[in-house]
């Protein structure tokens, strides 16, 4: 099918449905399979552009929203993440110690967790990057860009900003554990206790320290 994608694509005046009968043979049953298959390919050109994914992942970057709410029936359950019950914020800005906790009620399937942006901005865009005329061929290839966002770059952007906030929540939540952990194995054992320390030595002689 990739010849009728191509064709399609070139959003040329014609009857698509005759483009497509030449191609009904063996698993494409019919024209309307035949459309179908060739809009897939045709989407996975749209995703593939990279200037495309990064102008989605920018718009990500910049003003997704985080957004999380309770599963059905788990109220009792996820008591202790009520405060995200009903919760959106800028993703970009969440406290590393909130994200973490938001992260932990997903993994227990309390929450419902999302990253929410202007999706008929993004769809636009798309559209005006690669509809060139307003026939039956340019419809389809409007359609494969809403297909291309939702199906594949939607799921695959989302997947790689939240993976970057965790990481990044994680690398802060790490530098305030060993923050902590320095402080009290620095904190006095004995707290303001006099201290005689010897180290033995037959050669050279003990050393003896006092500390007070």
């Amino acid at each position: 099918l990739e010849p009728l994608a191509k064709q399609i694509m070139r959003q040329e005046s014609g009857d698509v449905e005759q483009w497509a009968l030449k191609f009904v043979k063996g698993e494409v049953e019919d024209v309307d399979k035949a459309l179908q298959g060739a809009r897939d390919i045709i989407a996975e050109w749209i995703s593939e552009r990279s200037f495309i994914r990064n102008k989605v992942r920018f718009q990500y970057q910049r003003e997704a929203l985080l957004e999380s709410k309770v599963k059905k029936g788990k109220e009792v359950e996820g008591e202790k993440y009520r405060d995200y019950f009903k919760f959106s914020t800028l993703a970009k800005r969440i406290p590393s110690h909130r994200l973490l906790a938001i992260l932990r009620a997903e993994k227990e399937k309390v929450l419902i967790v999302s990253l929410s942006i202007n999706k008929e901005k993004v769809i636009d865009f798309i559209k005006t990057k690669t509809l060139k005329g307003s026939g039956a061929a340019s419809k389809l290839v409007s359609d494969a860009c809403l297909d291309a966002f939702k199906r594949l770059i939607k799921p695959s952007i989302e997947t790689e900003i939240m993976s970057a906030l965790k990481e990044k929540a994680d690398i802060e939540a790490i530098k305030v554990f060993s923050s902590n952990l320095r402080q009290l194995l620095m904190y006095p054992a004995l707290g303001e206790k006099n201290v005689l320390a010897i180290d033995p030595g037959f050669r050279t002689g003990c050393k003896i320290v006092c500390l007070n």
